[in-house]
């Protein structure tokens, strides 16, 4: 078994310093939305034909992208304007955009109530700007600001415990939060690597997966915060995706360009793949088990299929 290279999709030129960021999949018609934070935009390609289409702009800074559940809205946190863009997928795609907390990042989505949490990086000139703000999206405003202990990460939603998830990379945590309660902390996991970063949910299995800064896969259990296992990766992890029907969790490393492809059952890297130094970013389409590894110097994406 291995992820299998299929080719290249070109994607539009920086218009400044920088590259990519988040992506996420749609999966009811196969597109992939990624934040281009060099051209303030969402490119969006379609992973049947792997092609670029097009792209949305007017999003500051974007760095997260998130597709609701039921496929109808795409959220991006726009860290150079302090919002979120809520983007209706059908006639039209209108673009809302809604004022939260400072440089926003991480997002998650509880689908049942229509609440969006942004996980805002924070301002480290101005004391207590790291927060998460809990945006209603059925009447486009932010309803409560949660502080955080640290520097956030990457967040996610989990169905069955009605709660958010979100990283902490120092003090190195996992903040929960009650969805039915969404204006408090309802518990912090400690993780005992530095710089919680990465994160992903095992719903069967219901345990969260944390990539930390310190080049170590975290596994806890997603109820209780104890830590299952430990897994050594090839490098300072960022963005992760958790494959359920293959078992494997796809990690991006920048340094030096790689991704680790980590068998959730057996907790161990089982194969490495080269990608381009920088990249960072990877997006997931399990509809077609394709790997979409973005290239920051060549600004174009590397398309892999995970052959059994």
């Amino acid at each position: 078994m291995s992820l299998e290279h299929l080719g290249y999709i070109e994607l539009p030129a920086h218009t400044q310093t920088g590259g990519f960021d988040h992506a996420a999949a749609q999966l009811d018609d196969g597109r992939m939305f990624v934040a281009h934070t060099a051209n303030n935009a969402v490119d969006v390609i379609d992973c049947v034909a792997d092609r670029y289409l097009y792209s949305v702009a007017d999003l500051a800074g974007v760095a997260g992208v998130l597709v609701a559940e039921d496929g109808k809205r795409v959220f991006t946190s726009n860290r150079g304007e302090n919002t979120v863009g809520i983007l209706a997928t059908g006639a039209g795609e209108k673009l809302i955009k809604v004022k939260v907390g400072r440089r926003p990042n991480g997002l998650a989505h509880d689908p049942v109530r229509n609440l969006l949490l942004a996980a805002n990086v924070g301002d480290p000139a101005i004391p207590g700007s790291t927060t998460a703000s809990i945006v209603d999206v059925a009447v486009n405003e932010m309803i409560a600001s949660v502080p955080m202990p640290g520097r956030t990460r990457w967040a996610v939603f989990d169905n069955a415990l009605d709660a958010f998830f979100i990283n902490i990379a120092a003090p190195p945590c996992i903040v929960v939060i009650d969805a039915a309660n969404p204006a408090a902390v309802a518990k912090v996991f400690d993780v005992p690597v530095a710089g919680p970063h990465g994160l992903d949910l095992d719903v069967e299995k219901q345990r969260l997966f944390c990539a930390c800064d310190a080049g170590q896969l975290v596994c806890l259990d997603a109820d209780a915060g104890t830590v299952q296992a430990q897994v050594a990766l090839n490098g300072a992890p960022d963005a992760i995706f958790f494959n359920v029907k293959r078992h494997h969790l796809y990690v991006a490393i920048g340094d030096p360009g790689l991704i680790d492809v980590v068998d959730t059952r057996q907790l161990k890297v089982i194969f490495t793949v080269g990608t381009e130094a920088g990249a960072h970013t990877i997006g997931f389409d399990q509809e077609r088990d394709k790997v979409y590894a973005f290239l920051p110097s060549s600004h174009r994406a590397a398309v892999y299929h995970d052959s059994p």
